[in-house]
């Protein structure tokens, strides 16, 4: 297989190939965020006991159903912060691997026999079908982006 080395704006050409990774741009890591859980949490917590101290007894408890729905927003966050898709084009194969919540889909198509196309109209999400599967890549790139990327694997895909 013969890539020509261009400029793409989403993949990564190399000797073997190409490849695109696309992941969501998360500015806070999931450390970051129980660091955040802990600080507030503990503050609410702070003026909960304050306050059941007062005798207003039922602060406390709406202050732990807050850390609470405060946890569970982080455990939520920390699970997709490692979404990815990895499309990768070296010889005759296209893989498609998708990690979504810790789980993994893989698909392989033959080059000569692969679609790429939107959904539905502009900005949907891509179809990259073949041999029978389809995979839906796209997710973490914006609506207006996704043509551009569709257009990219297509030209990867002729060798152009």
């Amino acid at each position: 297989m013969s890539v020509a080395i261009r400029d793409y704006r989403f993949a990564t050409v190399s000797p073997q190939g190409v490849e695109w990774k696309l992941k969501r741009n998360c500015s806070v890591s999931p450390a970051q965020m129980r660091g955040v859980l802990v600080l507030l949490g503990s503050v609410s917590l702070l003026v909960g006991a304050f306050f059941w101290m007062q005798g207003a007894t039922l602060v406390l408890p709406f202050a732990v159903l807050e850390v609470l729905a405060l946890a569970i927003a982080v455990v939520v966050f920390a699970k997709h912060a490692a979404d990815v898709e990895r499309i990768s084009l070296a010889g005759g194969r296209l893989v498609v691997e998708l990690e979504s919540g810790g789980k993994s889909e893989r698909a392989e198509f033959a080059r000569e026999w692969v679609r790429v196309e939107p959904q539905s109209g502009d900005g949907s999400l891509i179809h990259v079908s073949g041999q029978g599967q389809t995979v839906v890549v796209g997710r973490h790139v914006r609506a207006d982006l996704r043509p551009l990327l569709a257009r990219e694997i297509r030209q990867a895909l002729r060798g152009v």
